[in-house]
């Protein structure tokens, strides 16, 4: 199957990575081509970026979280009918799980789809130093992914002056460079970049970039290195192998079991393959805002509460009394709930915002949720349950972590486990109908949790029809 794609990979964190793959997305939709947008790594922010280019989710690809041939398969799934598809990288091209190994890294994800890179340098401040920069990771190419290079940060001159210096030494092609604009950078706060909705005048400003990336890239040459990607196989076990097992059935009314999904300014974290993930095992998905909406969804028979910024909102939202009365009340009765760290955050009795003011919150989690001005944890994981209930037997599911906010009462039912270190702890509170703790999720590795988590929603809806 033909699948034209590139990966924008760089030397390293802050090198542009995110501006100069928004501005090439920009271009191209402008250019009417189908583009598909992908995110390398558990990050939440960069793919609302994407989505705000092209108008369609942006999905995550990650091979610590799902393997060579799963996450091969997700990228299939949805690159199949596209033009183009673009993939942007995470930190340096080479960083993968805990920094030293090749797992979650850009370049792995690069080998596992077959992807050609190009490879942006922060070329600010250097010089002729530049060329040993590029020959390292050359040399670490040992399957010739790298096919083009674009200097971020530099003038047009030095540009002129560096490229024959470049393409004369190494068997790669310098495509062209960006130059230095403070009034197109993207704000960052604690956990990544402000979300597009944050940024003044972003479609301006996204304009704005891709005409000057335009000028200064050959973008005609980038796309035909896309298209000279290898075909890939078609076909795929993805459906049948990872949630054909255990096919959630349908409520005896025939309705499928409704998964209330919070979604707003303050919670903002999901992986669009989560959700897809719990509507292949049967679910229906509807939205709703903690912030602004008076109660639950009156058809929902589950809660998913995700990530997000719930600490920037805290006031808005301890102030809206309908709606958290509303899931202390859900809760009370039982109605499977998921919640991931901001999710999990509301859940407290109280919760402390950055600024150390105390607000009251949805009461179903018995302790108090305060802020510490650093990193708690961070990276990935792999929990198991103490005793079975959302997972299999010695079943496990991946995830990461990455929050400045503790809790007095973190939850003890699972153990976390972080993958390069080997050290162990215990977290989330995961009893009967609940699973909720920091950790945030990832679903495709773990199908049968999905499962578990919609046939408990089933199991709700039918308690429900009975009683009424």
């Amino acid at each position: 199957m033909r699948t034209p794609r590139i990966l924008i990979g760089a030397t390293g964190s802050g090198s542009g990575k995110t501006t100069i793959t928004c501005a090439l997305l920009e271009i191209l939709k402008r250019q009417g081509k189908k583009v598909q947008a992908f995110k390398c790594g558990p990050d939440y922010i960069d793919p609302m970026f994407h989505r705000t280019v092209l108008g369609i989710p942006s999905k995550n690809l990650d091979t610590f979280f799902t393997g060579e041939k799963m996450t091969a398969e997700l990228f299939m799934e949805s690159a199949v009918n596209a033009d183009i598809s673009v993939m942007e990288g995470v930190m340096g091209l080479y960083d993968g799980l805990g920094g030293i190994r090749k797992e979650g890294s850009a370049y792995d994800l690069a080998t596992v789809t077959d992807t050609p890179v190009i490879l942006v340098i922060d070329a600010h401040g250097m010089g002729r130093s530049i060329l040993p920069l590029i020959a390292g990771f050359l040399s670490y190419d040992t399957i010739h992914l790298i096919r083009g290079i674009i200097l971020n940060r530099t003038s047009g001159a030095f540009f002129e002056t560096i490229r024959p210096e470049i393409e004369k030494s190494f068997p790669v092609e310098v495509l062209g460079y960006f130059p230095n604009q403070k009034e197109i950078l993207l704000e960052s706060r604690h956990l990544g970049l402000k979300r597009p909705e944050e940024v003044e005048k972003m479609a301006e400003l996204l304009a704005k970039t891709a005409d000057m990336l335009e000028k200064t890239v050959d973008i005609d040459r980038l796309f035909a290195i896309a298209e000279g990607a290898s075909e890939l196989p078609e076909g795929s076990t993805l459906e049948k192998d990872s949630y054909g097992k255990q096919k959630v059935h349908l409520q005896k009314s025939g309705k499928r079991p409704v998964i209330a999904v919070a979604r707003d300014e303050a919670f903002c974290f999901y992986y669009e393959d989560n959700l897809k993930a719990l509507e292949k095992a049967g679910a229906e998905i509807v939205f709703f805002s903690p912030l602004h909406d008076g109660s639950v969804p009156k058809e929902a028979d589950g809660l998913l509460l995700p990530g997000g910024y719930p600490e920037l909102y805290a006031k808005e939202l301890s102030e809206n009394k309908t709606m958290l009365a509303d899931i202390r009340e859900k809760a009370e009765l039982a109605m499977p709930i998921v919640a991931e760290c901001g999710g999990f955050m509301y859940l407290h009795q109280t919760m402390e915002d950055t600024e150390h003011h105390v607000y009251e919150m949805a009461g179903v989690v018995p302790g108090d949720c305060f802020y510490t001005g650093k990193l708690v944890r961070f990276g990935y994981i792999e929990l198991t349950e103490k005793e079975s209930n959302f997972l299999p037997e010695n079943g496990s599911i991946k995830g990461h972590e990455f929050h400045y906010f503790d809790s007095t009462a973190n939850g003890d039912d699972c153990v976390a486990l972080k993958p390069v270190s080997g050290k162990k702890y215990d977290c989330v509170f995961d009893k009967n109908s609940c699973f909720v703790g920091f950790p945030h999720l990832y679903y495709p590795s773990a199908p049968q949790f999905v499962e578990n988590f919609v046939k408990k929603a089933k199991n709700y809806a039918d308690r429900s029809e009975v009683n009424s």
